[in-house]
């Protein structure tokens, strides 16, 4: 196509609000929000998380408020992530597999109150529940072993399916487990219960304040670049979310989510599949901190960060600014 001054005037479409509502290309609503919640023991406990300003960990209490806040908000799904005791804490990530552990307290108690007026995420990997801070077990010189890892990750999913989890998320990157859990669920009466593989996720700078957050950070023994990917690699990320859909699982992630939008375009231009992204603890904090220091208005940042995550195809964003986003675009 040719185009020509004067004929061609592209202001012409931006003259009015009117005229740009008309002609904009992308669009986010609360209905593309996830909200991700750290839970933590108590009762009527709020325990504000330094590193993530307005955020806290809520008590099983407190979660089920917070979720009913995202039923009104419009909000679909929340995503759960446990905060430990240390003296629940062990090498093999034991407390995983407790049905009536944290994780599972809280999911049962949304399910109490919410019903099917709510989704509930939950994250499957050891690092929660591990004394070494690593997301699946370790042989004696420290790595992180592969197939061992994917058997207890299949008992942490059957937990939290049997608790009442609509969505299994695996995050610990080991290969197979996509498939592992997936034959797992058929066989134990789940066969409904979707997987969103964190099929992309990088070895990322930006993760310390949810470490922070679920108390593994001070814990963490070494690195984790043996199992998440290499920040340099794009082309890598095709063949792990190839992989995990062709092991079954119905949605993909990609995280972190500001600094890897190549990745959410290439993913969903190149295989169609329904593509999440993580907007991460560091980026929320550095929105925050933006804010903070007056660099920028934190309302129309969070904003044009969401509207750039659906501009590059994502289906929907994990955020910590699910509710703020949601206030906002219910107007």
């Amino acid at each position: 196509m040719t185009a020509s001054y004067p004929n061609t005037r592209l202001r012409r479409t931006r003259a009015s609000g009117w005229s740009r509502a008309l002609y904009r290309e992308n669009l986010v609503t609360p209905a593309d929000l996830i909200w991700p919640m750290f839970v933590t023991e108590g009762e009527g406990v709020e325990e504000p998380i330094g590193s993530l300003p307005g955020v806290s960990r809520w008590s099983v209490d407190g979660i089920v408020k917070q979720a009913n806040e995202a039923v009104a908000l419009g909000i679909p799904v929340v995503a759960l992530f446990p905060n430990t005791q240390s003296d629940r804490r062990s090498e093999d990530g034991a407390e995983a597999h407790n049905p009536d552990n944290l994780m599972c307290r809280a999911i049962r108690a949304i399910k109490d109150a919410c019903g099917d007026d709510l989704g509930i995420l939950t994250d499957v990997a050891l690092d929660p529940y591990t004394s070494h801070g690593q997301d699946g077990l370790l042989d004696k010189n420290g790595y992180v072993t592969n197939d061992d890892t994917v058997a207890v990750l299949v008992d942490q999913a059957l937990n939290q399916a049997e608790a009442g989890a609509d969505i299994i998320a695996p995050s610990d990157m080991m290969d197979g487990r996509v498939h592992a859990i997936r034959m797992a669920l058929e066989m134990n009466g789940h066969p409904n219960i979707q997987i969103m593989s964190y099929a992309a996720k990088y070895a990322s700078a930006f993760y310390g304040p949810f470490r922070d957050a679920v108390g593994s950070g001070g814990l963490l023994k070494g690195d984790k670049k043996t199992y998440q990917m290499d920040p340099a690699n794009g082309d890598e990320a095709l063949r792990e979310v190839e992989l995990d859909i062709a092991e079954g699982a119905d949605s993909v992630m990609v995280k972190p989510g500001l600094a890897y939008l190549d990745i959410v375009r290439l993913v969903k231009e190149s295989l169609g599949v329904p593509t999440f992204a993580y907007q991460v603890s560091g980026e929320y904090a550095m929105i925050e901190a933006a804010a903070a220091a007056g660099a920028g208005d934190r309302d129309a940042l969070v904003l044009e960060t969401l509207l750039a995550f659906k501009r590059a195809g994502a289906s929907g964003v994990l955020t910590y600014h699910a509710p703020l986003a949601a206030r906002l675009l219910n107007g």
